[in-house]
Order: structure tokens, then sequence, then C-alpha cells
């Protein structure tokens, strides 16, 4: 008997175990593209739920014709910005994408904009869809 319930409370301990999705991100702004510029910039926290890294090869949006994943550096005291071929997302942990790092810049957005829908992929893999209500532009 005693055997019977230790069965029990360890499968009802598997079951009550929280699982959480691959890929979550939270702390997402989108900004609002400034007027007469075609640009916009998002920032995210994205964490990863796996014993793998994650590799994040492309961002799409509805409401931009373009999304990258960009970082922004400053070398001898000169910025600079590069386009990252891919944003590693660590196992166990996450990665912040915001103002002068790590961002994604969104470009040639379309009219009147309020919400934007961002999709995360590895490949042709879908990792995460999000929307967020736009930001104010950044001062």
């Amino acid at each position: 008997m005693k055997q019977y319930i230790v069965i029990c409370l360890l499968l009802l301990s598997a079951c009550s175990k929280e699982i959480l999705p691959p890929l979550v991100a939270s702390d997402l702004e989108v900004t609002r593209p400034v007027p007469g510029m075609q640009m916009s910039a998002g920032y995210v926290t994205l964490r990863n739920n796996t014993d793998e890294i994650i590799s994040v090869s492309h961002v799409v949006s509805g409401e931009f014709a373009r999304v990258e994943i960009h970082e922004s550096t400053v070398e001898d005291g000169v910025a600079r910005m590069r386009r990252l071929p891919e944003l590693l997302v660590p196992a166990n942990d996450g990665v912040s994408l915001k103002p002068g790092g790590k961002h994604l810049m969104l470009m040639r957005p379309a009219d009147n904009l309020d919400v934007v829908s961002l999709s995360f992929f590895s490949g042709d893999t879908l990792l995460l869809s999000v929307e967020v209500q736009l930001a104010s532009e950044r001062q």
C-alpha cells in the first residue's frame, strides 16, 4: 500500500509541474516611426525554456515590409550598427534586445499602425508570434 501512495504522489507532482513554452517574449516595445522616416525599432526580452540554444534566424511582421535583427556598438568612439545573421538565445536563459544594443529594425511600415505583430522564426520553423501596441517614438 505504501508503494502505491508513493507512486501516486510522484505522478501527481509530475502532473502539477508547470510546462513552459520553449520561447517566451516579455517587455515588448515597438516605437512609432518618426514622421518622414520609414523605420522603427523593436525591443524585447526573449526567454529560452529549453536545454538547447535557440537560434532566431529572422522576424516577420505583417505591418512592416522588412524586419532585421541589428546590434549597435561603439568602437574607438564611433557608434556603429550592423545586421546580425541570427540571434542566439542561450539554453535556460534569455537575451534582451534594447536601445544601444541588440534590437529589431522594422522598415517600411504600413499606414495607420496601432498594433504590430511579430513572428520569430528559426529557418522555416515558427518559434513565437506576439502582438504589441505601438509605442511613441523615443526621444
